[in-house]
């Protein structure tokens, strides 16, 4: 009974504040989230990646190493999301983003803080990390199927990660200012995300016959891939409970904002439609893989 309470503190918080967004987006469609973008794209994500890393206590061989299982997660993905495309006969490159790059910022790591508190943060803020980093890079690039390295130098992201990264080398302590100043500005951004994301949820045209199979892969097949590479690497505690739970978010509204910058109207619809998709069903997946992560990995 005890895990089953915690699994509910886990989750309430989180499916709540998208509920108020999905409750705000339908009483107002012509909401504008153009400000909730701006500000965590330019200045929330980045300070969740800079307290995350360098005040929470992990260290930098404990970040590099998770840094290392995201990319192995992100492969598996890969191999599992070009045979799915390949049987469905959509198109390779467009299409495979939202199989391999999970919600881990705006729902992981509000599920992972409230499930394994600052510790879990931590391993959860390198594993959305890699995820941020490809969403610039791998991500650009299969959208528009040509690499642009202006985007990536454009990408407050990125920086705070090299910066997170260089106080974790030389093990500097953070100012009591700066750790202050990025405390609030990072749960004003998990509280604003996942708002925004309930707005979203309102507003995504989806079909459910053409997305069914990507979701089911990306909800289902994530945590499945996720389990052989934790066996294989023999991963354990917490930081093992916290890439499982990563590995199990839906498609990253990310995907849809790279993909209507760069790729065809169809293509763009078939990414909301999958981000959409899952974003459901992980309303009954996440419960789930979060039951086995704290009854097996804490």
């Amino acid at each position: 009974m005890e895990l089953y309470s915690k699994i509910f503190e886990v989750l309430f918080p989180v499916f709540f504040v998208i509920g108020i967004g999905y409750y705000l987006g339908k009483k107002n469609p012509k909401i504008d989230t153009n400000f909730i973008t701006n500000f965590a794209g330019n200045i929330g994500t980045p300070a969740m990646i800079f307290y995350t890393v360098t005040t929470t206590g992990i260290t930098l061989a404990v970040f590099t190493s998770y840094f290392f299982y995201a990319l192995v997660m992100i492969v598996g993905f890969s191999i599992v999301g070009l045979i799915l495309l390949f049987i469905l006969k959509r198109d390779l490159s467009m299409e495979l983003p939202p199989m391999i790059l999970p919600n881990t910022g705006n729902m992981g790591i509000p599920i992972c803080l409230f499930a394994y508190g600052t510790e879990g943060l931590g391993v959860a803020s390198a594993i959305a990390s890699v995820i941020i980093l490809f969403h610039f890079t791998l991500g650009v690039f299969l959208a528009k199927k040509k690499f642009s390295f202006n985007v990536v130098l454009k990408s407050p992201p990125v920086y705070a990660i090299i910066i997170s990264i260089l106080f974790l080398y030389f093990n500097l302590d953070v100012p009591v200012f700066l750790e202050n100043t990025t405390f609030l500005l990072t749960y004003a951004t998990i509280f604003l995300v996942l708002m925004s994301l309930g707005i979203a949820l309102t507003r995504f045209k989806f079909s459910l016959k053409d997305s069914i199979i990507l979701a089911l892969g990306r909800v289902i097949l994530g945590p499945i891939i996720c389990i052989l590479i934790i066996n294989k690497l023999d991963l354990n505690g917490f930081a093992a409970g916290v890439l499982l739970i990563q590995s199990a978010m839906p498609s990253a509204v990310l995907n849809y904002l790279v993909g209507s910058m760069y790729s065809p109207k169809k293509i763009v619809d078939s990414i909301a439609s999958t981000i959409v998709t899952s974003t459901l069903m992980s309303f009954i997946t996440i419960p789930i893989v979060v039951f086995f992560a704290l009854k097996y990995f804490n």
